[in-house]
């Protein structure tokens, strides 16, 4: 796995729009914002040409010109890091235009951005062997008193607070108290803090039984109903991930036979799908052998949370298809659509500790 340099102080950010771009408020003023706090802090900026587009179909512009503007801002010398301006719904169609094995050998940048930017974080991931950060795009940056979340993710952009354990490099990084289910955020108000009215409350499995006190789980240290796992992070928006299956990018099994012996931990979270959605995406991704050398599951809060139909819920939905390997899952995670979100280093090695509703992650750079 390749691991991009960090953003050094007085680096330049550069801002990308391969899916949306902030061209309506409030993403047009928390945009503006989010320039003003990064260039307070010391650092320049490179401004893609699509970041105040909305010339596109479900994304700033033309495909073809989405994946220029991502393949001309990756292997420019003028910028250091790039954040996507924002999620949207098509990145799928730029994929076409990339010229992957180019990317591949070009000097590998660090790309931050989630949601349907899986389609970028993923890939490097699958296609080009290197890391990326799954996590905030550009306007939540807006916010004037940074959540603890914005701050990690920051961190891991910029390799703050990482320790030495023999020859790699490690970030921990821990889970937070409360979530938010409906944001503040209007065209007057383009960067409140998050609205956090919810408490966070984990769902550990083994397969698909609950974790509670004394419960046997073979090959998986417990403590007072923890657990403990780890293996190489893939994964992202479960919506984009079903939508590049079988296509002629998957290059899944490859990648997981190349990493057998370390195993794969899959991160997973959803934006627009139901349960019966989740369930079949699942249901797909099993069939096509991506779970093959799997060592657990990280599943995110959903978008729909808490939102059940007939008889399944956000916890059966993933159980009933992968509680058969009898594998660790932790459920309910703060990544994905409900803020606040644990920064993700996708393609990294991971150690993940679940416990007394608190989450640790790892993250080795090896």
């Amino acid at each position: 796995m390749r691991y991009p340099q960090f953003l050094k102080n007085n680096g330049t950010i550069g801002f990308v729009a391969p899916s949306f771009g902030c061209a309506t408020e409030p993403y047009f003023t928390a945009f503006k914002m989010a320039q003003d706090k990064f260039k307070d802090m010391g650092y320049k900026l490179d401004l893609g040409p699509n970041v105040y587009k909305a010339e596109g179909i479900g994304i700033s512009n033309k495909p073809e010109l989405c994946a220029k503007e991502l393949m001309d801002m990756y292997q420019s010398k003028d910028n250091d890091v790039l954040i996507s301006c924002g999620g949207g719904e098509l990145m799928c169609e730029i994929l076409d235009f990339i010229d992957w094995d180019l990317l591949k050998g070009s000097d590998p940048k660090f790309y931050l951005g989630y949601s349907d930017n899986t389609n970028f974080t993923f890939l490097s991931n699958i296609l080009m062997d290197t890391a990326s950060i799954y996590g905030p795009c550009a306007a939540s940056f807006a916010m004037p008193k940074w959540h603890k979340a914005l701050e990690d993710t920051f961190e891991v952009l910029t390799g703050k607070d990482y320790e030495n354990e023999g020859q790699y490099i490690f970030k921990k990084i821990s889970s937070y108290d409360s979530f938010e289910i409906e944001s503040l955020k209007t065209e007057t108000n383009p960067a409140p803090e998050y609205n956090l009215t919810m408490k966070k409350e984990l769902k550990l499995f083994k397969g698909d039984k609950l974790v509670s006190d004394g419960a046997n789980l073979e090959g998986v240290a417990v403590n007072e109903a923890g657990l403990e796992f780890e293996g190489r992070l893939i994964g992202g928006c479960l919506d984009c991930l079903a939508n590049i299956l079988g296509t002629k990018f998957d290059k899944v099994e490859e990648f997981v036979e190349k990493y057998k012996d370390d195993k794969i931990v899959w991160f997973l979270e959803s934006c627009d799908l139901n349960v019966f959605d989740i369930r079949r995406a699942l249901w797909r991704m099993d069939n096509a052998g991506w779970f093959k050398n799997a060592a657990g599951f990280i599943i995110g809060r959903p978008m729909h949370y808490n939102e059940p139909i007939m008889n399944l819920d956000q916890y059966s939905a993933v159980t009933g298809i992968v509680g058969k390997y009898n594998l660790p899952i932790i459920m309910d995670a703060d990544f994905g659509h409900l803020p606040p979100s644990m920064p993700i280093i996708s393609g990294s090695y991971a150690r993940l500790k679940a416990k007394e509703n608190n989450i640790d992650i790892f993250y080795y750079l090896r």
